[in-house]
């Protein structure tokens, strides 16, 4: 792999990682209300990835579907937790989505799974539980249920990615429209406030949505895809695993997250079980979800 290639995919992480950061600004820090903040998101790739709408794909429902569930719907999740946990746990605890995605293939695709997959899950289940029994996981267990709840969102449309045909972009273009049409109408009826944080804050919430929208969204994935598209997958997924391991330092760093002994040990033995799963070959699904399962 050209060191170019790696040097984006490393920027592509750190992207990812900040973007727990700015999410966590925008529904604590200014206010936004969780699911419109993940409805304007949503509005603003889809802005910039509707042509990718057409031609129709075959099963477009389904691809709608798998598009909310691994886009806005998951994001939106996670965007609710982070209203009530700091970026750094909630990083740990995202990687349970990946055991979740291959337990979700086990029972819905018959996926096989062998004694190192088997211990992969084990660790990365361990792992997570030791980080939430940190004290500033148990100060946050409402918010990292609702991460948990957004992983397996994610892992339940992580699976079915494969059954689907259609590519990465126009996948993010139908996530967008699908996660912008059902967000909306949920925000207007179940969130109060959504106009205030954008008058009292308009340039701060703007440059959050830009961010997350634009630079994530769209800039991100679409180097993500291209270093897919370009290379094995072997050698590209592993790489996603800095995501969870740069949203701790940067929230230690930018938000002052408390981080400690358990949320250190137990993050290391998560990442170390998600490394057994993402380097194991999968016959059922694709594993360039398996980490990352939010567009």
């Amino acid at each position: 792999m050209p060191a170019k290639t790696i040097a984006l995919l490393v920027l592509v992480n750190l992207l990812w990682a900040l973007n727990v950061v700015v999410s966590k600004v925008a529904v604590d820090d200014l206010g936004m209300p969780p699911l419109f903040y993940a409805a304007l998101r949503a509005l603003l790739t889809l802005v910039v990835l509707a042509r990718l709408l057409r031609p129709l794909p075959r099963n477009w429902p389904v691809v709608a579907a798998v598009g909310l569930a691994i886009g806005g719907g998951s994001f939106a999740l996670f965007a609710i937790g982070l209203s009530h946990a700091n970026p750094s746990t909630a990083g740990i605890v995202s990687l349970s989505g990946a055991p979740m995605t291959v337990l979700l293939a086990i029972v819905l695709l018959g996926e096989d799974v062998g004694w190192r997959r088997g211990l992969g899950i084990a660790l990365a289940i361990a792992g997570v539980v030791i980080a939430i029994s940190s004290p500033s996981g148990l100060q946050s267990s409402a918010g990292l249920g609702w991460i948990g709840l957004s992983c397996l969102v994610g892992a339940l449309g992580s699976v079915y990615v494969k059954k689907i045909d259609v590519g990465g972009k126009p996948l993010q273009a139908w996530s967008a429209l699908a996660s912008f049409v059902v967000l909306l109408p949920f925000a207007l009826a179940t969130e109060r406030g959504l106009v205030a944080p954008l008058t009292t804050h308009p340039l701060q919430v703007l440059g959050c949505l830009i961010f997350a929208g634009l630079v994530v969204s769209v800039y991100a994935h679409t180097i993500y895809f291209n270093a897919l598209k370009d290379h094995d997958a072997n050698l590209v997924v592993p790489f996603t695993l800095l995501h969870p391991l740069m949203t701790v330092a940067l929230g230690a760093w930018l938000t002052g997250d408390p981080v400690g002994i358990p949320l250190l040990v137990g993050g290391s033995i998560a990442v170390a079980g998600v490394s057994i799963l993402v380097l194991r070959p999968s016959e059922t699904f694709t594993k360039r979800f398996l980490v990352r399962s939010r567009l």
